[in-house]
């Protein structure tokens, strides 16, 4: 099982895109486009006190007919923000996600934000993984040595 900490040793993007709570959802929209992202953390005095996403935007401006100008990303943010650890396994993970219908994870560590995982991220490491497993298994039938 790998752990939190290997996904993001892995992972080619490593920077962890955040906005301010007072910023307009205009901006978090731009910077969602800007970076190829679905996710931002919403970051205030070097706190995470939020998670703001592309569907965020869909549900609560989009289709409510509010204006992304007008509108504070801290009126639309997710504020109970969960989060796993370094040490914790990519099944821990997926567990989380499934159940909580999540997409993005923060990585904390001691209180300290150290990376954000997606659902894509878990996905592209449990194959890995099991593509490994696959190659093993197969020198061993074989008797190749590898």
């Amino acid at each position: 099982m790998q752990t939190v900490a290997h996904i993001l040793n892995s992972k080619q993007q490593k920077t962890v895109w955040s906005i301010a709570p007072s910023a307009m959802v205009i901006d978090a929209v731009k910077l969602f486009a800007d970076k190829g992202i679905g996710a931002l953390l919403v970051v205030a005095e070097g706190q995470v006190v939020g998670i703001v996403t592309e569907r965020d935007y869909a549900r609560k401006v989009h289709l409510l007919g509010r204006s992304s100008d007008d509108t504070p990303v801290r009126d639309i943010m997710t504020s109970d923000v969960m989060y796993v650890r370094p040490d914790q396994t990519n099944e821990q993970c997926m567990a989380l996600m499934t159940e909580n219908r999540l997409r993005h994870l923060p990585v904390m560590d001691n209180g300290k934000l150290v990376g954000l995982i997606s659902i894509g991220d878990l996905v592209k490491d449990i194959i890995s993984e099991q593509q490994f497993i696959i190659q093993q298994l197969e020198h061993y039938i074989t008797g190749e040595r590898g």
